[in-house]
């Protein structure tokens, strides 16, 4: 091989894992909780081997898929997309990161604000950010002091309105916030900044501004393979956020799942790039934060027409995966990540068709299975599936 592409489609999960009770995401089911309470076209992933997958009750079962198909188990504590891609390169992470359900400590909020030169906070609540933009919005427009916030996440969530404080003034924010949780040991996960417009509670709107801090202490990657032996790596969407810019040898971010789609297809048609590395954001950000199924839907459907594309412009050594981080169920109750397996569809030249590749251990399998397929030393984490996929 190559040349890799991997595609995550951030939140999409494929059922409960087994300590999903420990995160009180029980019955969580993202791909069909979707199919059953909506139309869902997508008979290219179909043809993938979406629903072959084991343990997808969904009964348009593909007779002869077009690659090998199966789902990986998150063995990281969380269920957040730095952990989730953390693990799908290779680092396994054990010990998880600490929640703050009651709210930040004081101390916390007051060293971010005199550092930021802010006056202060308002909420610092868990809870839904899209709820608090109607509860809280006006008011930080009148105090300009910034909406603080967390969820069932090890996050720290920080908006504004992008004409009170300016994107690169929240940006400052969350970056002296990502210093002081570094600095004290608060052991939170990601700094979030939610830059937001409108005038009133009804059209208040985040923007594609938004920006994530990430914790920096995580262990070894794939892309640090790669880098070491001279290989690079193209990051599509927040994937230069998620590892903290380290070793993505070239980042484009982008406003949507629509222009990760297309950069990814210019990436794959004209990048020098040793390794495409995508995440679209939407289905996670847009449509399952927000319970809104019939939009998860469109979203899915209008990846999988982009599919073609993408095949046609793949060289005949690369090898196209199709993932996710989590997942992130529209059709429960709860707005938050649920933890769940995800997808892991193959597709290549030299992939083999028609190919279960089972429940995989973890989702580090993944990095394993490309840095073979390169040729490259593996991590210690995770177990190869070259041996199934690979043709001859």
């Amino acid at each position: 091989m190559k040349r890799a592409i991997v595609i995550v489609l951030d939140g999409f999960g494929c059922g409960e894992l087994p300590d999903a009770y420990e995160y009180q995401d029980q019955g969580s089911n993202t791909l069909e909780g979707i199919y059953n309470n909506t139309t869902l076209n997508i008979p290219n992933m179909k043809k993938m081997g979406l629903y072959n997958i084991d343990g997808v009750n969904i009964p348009e079962k593909e007779e002869y898929t077009s690659g090998s198909y199966g789902k990986l188990q998150e063995q990281s504590k969380g269920k957040n997309s730095p952990v989730g891609h953390w693990e799908l390169m290779g680092f396994v992470k054990e010990v998880p990161f600490k929640t703050y359900y009651e709210g930040f400590p004081k101390e916390l909020l007051f060293d971010i604000a005199m550092r930021s030169g802010i006056d202060g906070f308002i909420c610092n609540r868990k809870g839904s950010g899209t709820d608090f933009l109607k509860e809280y919005g006006t008011e930080m427009m009148i105090t300009k002091n910034p909406i603080i916030y967390t969820s069932a996440d090890s996050v720290l969530q920080i908006a504004a309105h992008e004409d009170i404080i300016s994107v690169e003034k929240l940006y400052e924010i969350c970056q002296h916030a990502r210093d002081i949780i570094d600095e004290k040991g608060y052991g939170i996960g990601t700094v979030i900044a939610r830059p937001f417009v409108g005038d009133s509670p009804e059209n208040f709107k985040r923007t594609y501004n938004r920006k994530d801090f990430e914790a920096t202490d995580f262990g070894r990657t794939m892309l640090d393979v790669l880098a070491e032996n001279g290989k690079s790596t193209l990051g599509i969407g927040k994937i230069e956020d998620l590892f903290a810019g380290r070793n993505v040898t070239r980042a484009i971010h982008t406003h949507g799942n629509e222009e990760g789609i297309d950069v990814t297809i210019d990436a794959i048609k004209n990048s020098n790039e040793d390794f495409i590395f995508t995440n679209l954001v939407d289905y996670d950000m847009l449509y399952g934060h927000r319970n809104d199924i019939e939009g998860y839907a469109r979203a899915l459907e209008y990846f999988d027409q982009k599919l073609p594309e993408i095949y046609e412009a793949l060289r005949d050594d690369d090898v196209l995966v199709l993932t996710a981080d989590h997942g992130n169920d529209p059709s429960t109750p709860s707005t938050d990540h649920s933890r769940e397996y995800v997808p892991c569809l193959v597709y290549g030249k030299e992939i083999k068709e028609n190919t279960n590749l089972g429940t995989r251990w973890s989702f580090a399998d993944l990095a394993a299975t490309l840095l073979e397929l390169y040729g490259l030393p593996l991590i210690g984490t995770g177990g190869s599936f070259t041996d199934i996929v690979k043709k001859g």
